[in-house]
């Protein structure tokens, strides 16, 4: 495929950005359905321009930054709205948030203070994205009314708690010790 295609992935992950404020919105009006369709188109977009990054080598630094922003900006207006709708409690909203602002924050100081900081998901982080994902959509499903059980809301905050603990926690301890080791050589 031609190379003047290579655009399209960069364009989808913006597509995806443009779709966080009516997923919001819809989140945030109890509109379940809308917000359920707008998080499937959502995930079908990240899904495609992904496999064209791949399959057509169609990589960017900017694709690389904004593809886990975009999914960054959608969960966190999920748990967001769910929060401020009364389906989540607050503290885990701010336990997520929390997570996302030490990563960053330590990934800047990295950065700036002892050397390059290349934005790479862990395993851990990644199980935690995927928790995230999968509890903020079996919730909204329920909410929805579509065939789901009524304790995923109960399991999917203890879930989502776990992992962002264990997924920050590991950040931390590696990116701490690879600063510890880069400053001691």
């Amino acid at each position: 495929m031609s190379q003047n295609w290579r655009w399209i992935p960069n364009a989808l992950t913006f597509l995806r950005l443009l779709l966080v404020l009516p997923f919001a919105v819809a989140l945030g009006s109890r509109d379940y359905s809308v917000a359920l369709i707008i998080f499937f188109v959502a995930a079908a977009t990240d899904a495609f321009d992904g496999f064209l990054a791949r399959a057509f080598n169609w990589h960017s630094r900017l694709g690389a930054i904004a593809d886990p922003l975009a999914d960054k900006a959608l969960l966190i207006a999920a748990y967001l709205m769910l929060t401020l709708t009364g389906v989540l409690p607050q503290w885990l909203f701010w336990l997520i948030l929390g997570r996302d602002l030490l990563i960053v924050c330590g990934g800047l100081a990295y950065h700036y203070g002892i050397g390059r900081f290349d934005m790479q998901p862990s395993l851990p982080g990644k199980f935690n994205t995927m928790i995230q994902i999968l509890v903020a959509l079996a919730i909204i499903v329920l909410l929805a009314g579509l065939p789901m059980q009524p304790w995923v809301i109960e399991v999917g905050i203890d879930l989502v708690a776990a992992s962002a603990v264990l997924s920050g926690a590991h950040y931390l301890v590696v990116w701490g010790l690879k600063a510890w080791r880069a400053v001691q050589s």
